[in-house]
């Protein structure tokens, strides 16, 4: 008790030190943990209020008040400032007592790069200030995909990525033979032609449809005029497979435009088991083209416009295009300050709550998504937690293991030995958090090294440890694992798990634990230790596979893409570059004799 006090007095002296500036603070535990982010307009002001006899703290905000330890804090220019530094820390920290989203990859889009000579669609998870188009967010990416199909079935953008301009002679590659490309690459297609291509796409993707189809139907008309029956004919085609897609699309009400959605539902829970669910419209030109629902936990005594501010925080903290517009059930804390702050990446944004019109039915329909993922998820977890309680007693740990995470490694004769991780949380297998990893360490067949390194590199980057660690083998795996966690100030109980017969074995037991049943508890963790293994083998087959595509041409030094790309055009293919002279190699756009004795070398070498 003496020791709290003489820590809670420390802070109070470090807090009279604090200036009244804007800034960040950070409420640290015993074990240097982030337990919270907040910003303030007057840091001191703000701090001092926690730890005043009269402050009048909600149950959330007093427990965190008990466990705070140490305390630090950033001095920022402004506000704005200051909500954007507290948003990536909370981003990066995802502290126990902030509004956290259980999310942190970057959502992808699709890309047309319009400052290429020949443009192109590619997909990408991150944006930047460029000439080119980006479309998005698309969540799922499911949607995305069939999307990018759909235009490469029917309009004929390049797919590839080479770079090329208007000197670029290429042979046609397959994709133009399946009808899917127009081989700009061979010359096969004027740019002016290609370029109109590139703008059906855009109005495509912009769901400009009456622009589109009147474009195509005009050009349908002129061609038969021409007596081009076929290309008429292929044009029509278009035109009907363009409105089978449109049919497809959820248009919500194309005079919205651009705006994202967000619906929070919750109901009057109190203490650390409040939950609420946060729901995301996409609306892209009207039409709804994704959504992505988030459950947060914990968050008992904490109001819905804090609730609110917390989401929008987190979530644009992403590099993630904002629309002009985003709806919001329920008006945020420092709502002001976010809308300033969204404004930041480009274009003024307004958020506002909307009470009448298509705005307010959509918002309805949002909150429903919300409610209906609020009961299904707290049916989830109830038995999630039923199962975890079940497996915590059963292995004797102190507290049910909420989060679990698992390694496995893989070999063939100790080549291409790869690590993996994977972690499950709250009754999903959460895949930003997986971990794959080449071991660099071990020479030969040793698994237990491969295993003492896949769990040093990972768990030594981990800012938050998992409930448990699974490590997929036996006794020998675990011990070998166990020697590198033992390390850590902090570490979670490991358990090995080994198959025929399935069982446990445990830290400091002598005979392991029989999961040959259908308890719950038993088909989670064969149901971890299998998705490690998959992941592992995955990766491991994807290394192999990839090293006898390899050409003969990578790793020899000097030669990079342009040219192995160059000496591949010229020659046509490795056997005619094999056959070639020093001095013919030399001859290759890009190439020199120094360059052309090191492929002579390395190849006679190999062969």
């Amino acid at each position: 008790m003496a020791r709290k006090s003489k820590v809670k007095e420390n802070i109070k002296k470090l807090i009279r030190t604090m200036p009244r500036k804007p800034g960040v603070y950070q409420f640290r535990d015993a074990s240097e943990g982030v337990l919270y982010v907040g910003k303030a307009k007057d840091l001191r002001a703000r701090v001092s209020s926690y730890f005043q006899r009269s402050a009048n703290l909600d149950p959330r905000k007093a427990r965190m008040v008990e466990l705070v330890r140490g305390l630090s804090f950033i001095v920022t220019s402004g506000e704005l400032e200051a909500l954007a530094l507290e948003a990536n820390l909370i981003k990066q920290y995802r502290p126990r007592f902030n509004v956290v989203l259980r999310d942190d990859k970057n959502y992808p889009y699709l890309k047309l790069t319009r400052d290429e000579y020949w443009p192109r669609l590619e997909v990408v998870r991150r944006t930047k200030k460029d000439k080119a188009l980006y479309f998005g967010p698309y969540i799922p990416a499911g949607n995305m995909w069939e999307t990018l199909g759909f235009i490469r079935r029917h309009f004929g953008l390049r797919p590839c990525s080479y770079k090329m301009d208007e000197s670029t002679k290429m042979r046609p590659c397959l994709q133009h033979q399946m009808g899917r490309c127009t081989a700009p690459c061979a010359g096969l297609i004027p740019r002016e032609d290609y370029m109109k291509i590139v703008v059906e796409v855009e109005m495509f993707l912009k769901g400009r449809r009456a622009d589109l189809l009147e474009g195509l139907r005009d050009k349908m008309a002129r061609l038969s005029k021409e007596m081009r029956y076929e290309e008429a004919a292929h044009v029509r085609d278009h035109i009907k497979a363009l409105e089978r897609a449109w049919e497809s699309q959820k248009v919500v009400a194309p005079e919205l435009g651009d705006l994202d959605v967000i619906a929070i539902y919750q109901e009057g829970q109190e203490g650390e088991e409040a939950v609420a669910v946060a729901q995301l419209f996409f609306v892209r030109q009207g039409t709804l083209i994704g959504s992505k629902d988030f459950l947060l936990r914990d968050i008992g005594g904490v109001s819905e416009n804090e609730l609110m501010a917390g989401v929008l925080k987190i979530f644009y903290a992403k590099d993630i295009e904002v629309p002009p517009e985003v709806l919001l059930s329920v008006s945020p804390d420092d709502a002001e300050t976010i809308a300033s702050w969204l404004s930041e990446r480009g274009r003024k944004v307004r958020i506002k709550v909307p009470l009448r019109g298509k705005k307010r039915e959509l918002m309805q329909m949002a909150l429903e998504n919300a409610r209906t993922g609020y009961e299904s998820r707290k049916g989830g977890m109830q038995e999630t937690e039923r199962i975890v309680e079940e497996l915590a007693g059963r292995l004797g740990l102190d507290a049910p293991p909420m989060s679990i995470g698992a390694f496995d490694v893989s070999n063939i004769s100790g080549s291409d030995p790869v690590g993996a991780y994977v972690h499950w949380e709250e009754g999903e297998f959460l895949k930003d958090r997986y971990r794959h990893l080449r071991i660099k360490s071990v020479a030969g067949v040793d698994d237990y090294a491969m295993m003492r390194e896949s769990v040093l590199r990972v768990l030594s980057d981990m800012e938050r440890m998992p409930g448990l660690v699974v490590i997929d083998g036996g006794k020998g795996h675990l011990e070998a694992a166990l020697t590198i966690a033992r390390e850590f100030k902090k570490r979670p109980p490991l358990i090995g798990l080994a198959k025929k017969p399935d069982r446990v074995f445990m830290e400091g037991a002598d005979e392991p634990i029989d999961i040959e049943d259908r308890l719950a508890s038993s088909l989670l963790l064969r149901r971890i230790r299998d998705e490690v293994h998959r992941f592992a083998i995955g990766y491991h087959k994807k290394l192999r596979g990839k090293r006898t595509l390899e050409s003969p041409l990578e790793g020899i030094p000097g030669i990079g893409k342009k040219r192995r790309l160059a000496l591949l055009r010229a020659f046509k293919d490795m056997e005619a570059i094999r056959a070639a002279t020093v001095e013919e190699l030399a001859e290759v756009s890009g190439m020199n004799l120094k360059a052309a004795r090191s492929v002579k070398a390395a190849l006679d070498h190999a062969s």
